[in-house]
């Protein structure tokens, strides 16, 4: 995903994602009037006080709905708070006009409205919270509904408020009676046929809805889920700087978008997203992973879908179904930003680490997808995001989004073979590029993947046998070479299934019905798109189980998770060079720790952790590498000065950590924002001076290579870091051989800069260290 308008999304945020009533998962209003200690207490009471209650609640045909209304406040209440209630007839739905439009915004018709008497008995009532009521005290009114035995739709129940001594809810309370009775609602039914049926009831708005993802951070209102029938969510990252949410909070807001979308007729769930591309990153507490370029050191495809499962069992607790990893893309140029993203150079190494597709899913044919510990894989960018050209790229960028120049052999060689293998080991979904495709010596000129029906519906769709959802990258249906109208078009005519449209997601459904009228997208288009959609939620069991299943919520950043991504740490290290037997450290050794990256979990974790572009590092909960070296030799003398700027006598050994701060994709490209693969000032000025007076060992903590020249002389140890994420033990692991060193460079460790781009097998191939290259050390060895 691409965050380059992110922070448009965040200045078009609606206030209620923002406030604590999202995160409460209730419709709330804040009381605005205080009084003072003089004001007598049969006035407003000095603090705000305020009755809220879930926006939908949902009842099988004739049970009983039983909606929870809470008082909040600050303190115990003053004075009692009284609720009358009664439940209310409403107008009915929409009725679709011709082609399925509904109104001029082609919103989709919601549920119907319930009859009294038929479907439900009209209730009224009061419910009193007396003086002395403490904050978060509740009480539920009944709403009982009655069984007629007919297939049918769901059907709404309004209920009206009237509040007595605290400010009522924004909007009342629905009671939504499920639909029933129908076939795709029958999980005994084979999926295929259960979306059949579903897509022979639904209107074009409805189809519409089902093909776009909104934004989070952009949703105008929680009732857009309702009224545009979305099909998915992206909770996207946080603005940089913004602190992490809990757990918890991810539970409550996904809950609350379900019950949105629980309030449409067909009551079809949304399939939640997220980029949680190592590890759960964006959530408080959860485990940090190495990012894919240190996976593809371990050369371990069984702990790269180890890692995988973790992370689907950290995502799903919380209420997201669908990540958008692995990214199965091949960089050939270490100068672009995303280079951290890929699991290396090699095609045949990146395919092997695809297995973190199984890690996600579980079996190839979806049967493990309706476990409350799998989510949705997507395979991305399709294709060749990994060879774009520098100078290429998508201004302001320098490589990324930019383009691809290559024949179809080496189309077919480099970038194709992991997609191949991820579709084969099931992928669910896949996502094309930014990027666009020359194919040299077969068209006039570069085409954008979003647009290229040759490689998405042809390629793709027929040849590889992709049967998932193809998802748009972020609004990047905007960027292609159109105005709004052709290029969801063209778009959705080349083959995309669903449109990430965080910030125009309501645009796209009206030119999609538009344009379907017209005849320029053929039905049959839509409803393949759609089938795709409904048949991944189906596998997904989000009609049985649309609402977060907690059963593993409390397990997020566990020790056993964290065991496990410390142990990719210290595989993932790898051991460049080591002349007299620096490393591993002895125990009880006077140390000496410096550098940039020593002691900073944000530099550490990289790009894509808490916010797109890192946060710092006190929203991440883990060890630094100079933790790690304290907890692992409690006895040691250690003396840590960030700049080297403390004296350098009296030690045994230097350990310098240096390298990149955080960054993503296209930001990150060398060449812009001040981006280049060489050290810092600081960073080389303290491996100067710490090397120079004492053996010293330094660690480069980067998510690309780094330009080491001349230095390396004066270095004994050096070794390649990557970006380990929150486990720094296992950095602490190695270096004092409680691990061996066994990583292997899954990218050529250029020279110079003047090199690249640098693969093995070019031409003149003549790096500083080859890729593959990794010394090995023994456990316990000194």
């Amino acid at each position: 995903m691409n965050g380059h308008t992110f922070r448009a999304a965040r200045t078009g945020m609606a206030a209620a994602v923002a406030s604590g009533a999202v995160l409460a998962g209730c419709l709330t209003a804040t009381a605005t009037a205080t009084a003072t200690e003089a004001v007598p207490a049969t006035t407003w009471p000095p603090d705000p006080v305020r009755v809220t209650a879930a926006p939908v609640t949902t009842v099988a045909e004739g049970a009983t709905a039983r909606v929870r209304l809470t008082v909040e406040s600050a303190r115990p209440l003053t004075h009692p708070v009284t609720v009358g209630w009664t439940t209310a007839a409403t107008a009915p739905a929409t009725a679709a006009g011709p082609g399925g439009r509904t109104d001029a915004s082609t919103r989709a018709p919601r549920a119907g409205a319930a009859a009294p008497g038929r479907d439900y008995r009209a209730a009224s009532g009061t419910v009193t919270f007396p003086a002395g009521s403490r904050p978060g005290a509740a009480r539920t009114l009944e709403v009982a509904t009655l069984r007629d035995r007919v297939p049918e739709a769901a059907e709404a129940v309004p209920v009206t408020l009237d509040v007595t001594g605290a400010t009522a809810p924004e909007r009342a309370p629905l009671v939504v009676v499920d639909a029933h009775g129908l076939p795709y609602l029958d999980p005994a039914r084979p999926v295929r046929e259960r979306v059949a049926d579903l897509l022979g009831r639904m209107t074009l708005a409805e189809k519409a809805g089902q093909m776009t993802q909104a934004g989070r951070n952009a949703l105008a209102a929680h009732e857009d889920i309702t009224s545009y029938a979305l099909g998915s969510v992206i909770y996207e990252a946080e603005a940089d700087g913004s602190p992490a949410q809990t757990p918890e909070a991810w539970r409550k807001v996904t809950d609350t978008y379900q019950w949105y979308a629980r309030a449409t007729r067909l009551q079809i769930p949304l399939l939640l997203a997220t980029d949680a591309v190592h590890g759960h990153s964006f959530v408080k507490g959860a485990t940090v992973m190495p990012h894919n370029i240190g996976l593809g050191a371990t050369r371990d495809p069984a702990l790269v879908e180890r890692l995988a499962a973790i992370t689907a069992e950290e995502t799903r607790a919380t209420g997201i179904a669908w990540n958008f990893a692995p990214c199965v893309c091949v960089v050939r140029d270490v100068r672009w930003g995303r280079t951290y993203e890929s699991f290396g150079e090699d095609p045949e190494l990146v395919a092997t680490m695809a297995v973190a597709v199984r890690g996600l899913q579980g079996a190839a044919d979806g049967r493990d997808l309706a476990r409350n510990d799998k989510v949705l894989a997507t395979a991305k960018h399709f294709v060749g995001d990994g060879g774009t050209a520098y100078g290429s790229g998508r201004p302001p960028y320098a490589i990324d989004q930019g383009v691809t120049r290559i024949d179809r052999g080496e189309l077919e060689k480099v970038h194709i073979p992991p997609f191949r293998r991820a579709i084969g080991l099931g992928a669910g979904a896949v996502m094309p590029s930014f990027s666009s495709l020359h194919l040299t010596g077969e068209r006039s000129g570069p085409v954008k993947m979003h647009a290229y029906g040759e490689m998405i519906s042809g390629l793709l769709k027929s040849e590889l046998g992709f049967r998932g959802i193809v998802v748009s990258d972020w609004e990047a249906v905007d960027q292609m070479p159109g105005d709004a109208v052709t290029d969801v078009r063209d778009a959705v005519n080349a083959g995309i299934d669903m449109n990430m449209a965080p910030l125009t997601y309501k645009e796209f459904g009206r030119i999609v019905a538009d344009e379907v009228a017209v005849g320029r997208i053929p039905l049959a288009r839509i409803d393949d798109a759609v089938g795709r959609v409904l048949e991944q939620k189906f596998r997904l069991g989000l009609f049985e189980k649309p609402y977060a299943d907690t059963t593993h919520l409390a397990g997020i950043g566990s020790p056993e998770h964290r065991a496990a991504a410390r142990e990719a740490v210290a595989r993932s290290q790898v051991l460049l060079k080591n002349s007299g037997g620096v490393l591993p450290l002895r125990t009880g050794q006077r140390l000496y720790v410096a550098g940039s990256n020593a002691d900073d979990l944000a530099n550490q974790a990289g790009g894509w952790t808490v916010g797109w572009q890192g946060a710092g590092g006190r929203e991440i909960q883990g060890t630094t590498v100079l933790d790690g070296i304290r907890r692992a030799d409690p006895r040691a003398h250690v003396t840590y000065s960030e700049d080297a700027s403390a004296p350098t006598t009296g030690h045994d050994v230097g350990v310098v950590v240096v390298g990149e701060t955080p960054y993503a994709e296209g930001v990150g490209d060398v060449g812009v924002n001040g981006h280049d693969l060489e050290l810092s000032a600081d960073d080389k000025k303290a491996v100067d001076r710490v090397c120079a007076a004492m053996r010293c060992a330094v660690l480069v903590v980067s998510g690309r290579p780094q330009l080491v020249g001349d230095r390396l002389a004066g270095i004994d140890a050096l070794v390649a870091s990557w970006l380990p994420g929150s486990e720094g033990d296992g950095v602490a692991d190695v270096l004092y051989g409680r691990r061996a060193f066994t990583g292997r460079l899954p990218v050529t460790w250029p020279r110079s800069a003047q090199q690249l781009p640098l693969n093995a097998g070019d031409h003149g191939y003549d790096p500083q260290f080859r890729y593959g290259w990794g010394l090995t050390t023994r456990v316990g060895a000194s």
